[in-house]
């Protein structure tokens, strides 16, 4: 019994420290128009006005997770509809916005992978880095540093110390 009550013990400290660890994703909007920013599977939207910043901590581990901006939102209290990048009816998303939206992927771990995609359309400048890796630029739905096609080769990889940023618009 003290052995697994040791080992149960071991396991809950190994998982609260993996919850711990968190990281920065810094999102700006340098649009002339407001955007709606969106993030799964994290959940996570809210109104950005030009000019404005929303910091966004992501626990570690986080996998197969997206980051957009959505367009010519009208929201009364957290019930709404956008014009591109919609999630239904929600300012926080829990489901992926509608086509046309550029996406910034990512897959947190001991190493990170991020991309910028226009497989779902392009509805705005984006771009997207990491404090340790390759910026990624994408101006148009003719950006060279997006995947384009499901088999594109354009995830780069980040370690280290890290942070994110995400400026739309720029």
């Amino acid at each position: 019994m003290a052995a697994s009550s040791s080992v149960l013990m071991l396991l809950l400290s190994a998982a609260l420290t993996a919850g711990a660890s968190a990281t920065s994703f810094s999102i700006t909007n340098r649009c002339s128009f407001p955007v709606w920013p969106a993030a799964i599977p994290v959940g996570g939207g809210r109104r950005l006005n030009s000019g404005d910043t929303w910091n966004l901590n992501i626990p570690g581990g986080t996998s197969a997770a997206r980051i957009w901006a959505r367009t010519g939102c009208n929201f009364k209290g957290n019930s709404g509809s956008c014009a591109t990048g919609d999630c239904g009816p929600a300012l926080s998303c829990s489901l992926s916005g509608q086509p046309p939206a550029t996406l910034a992927e990512f897959t947190l771990g001991s190493q990170d992978f991020y991309d910028i995609s226009v497989i779902d359309g392009f509805n705005i400048g984006m771009d997207f880095s990491c404090s340790t890796g390759v910026a990624l630029r994408c101006r148009n739905s003719n950006c060279p540093d997006a995947y384009h096609h499901p088999n594109d080769v354009k995830t780069k990889s980040c370690s280290g110390n890290r942070s994110y940023r995400i400026v739309f618009c720029p």
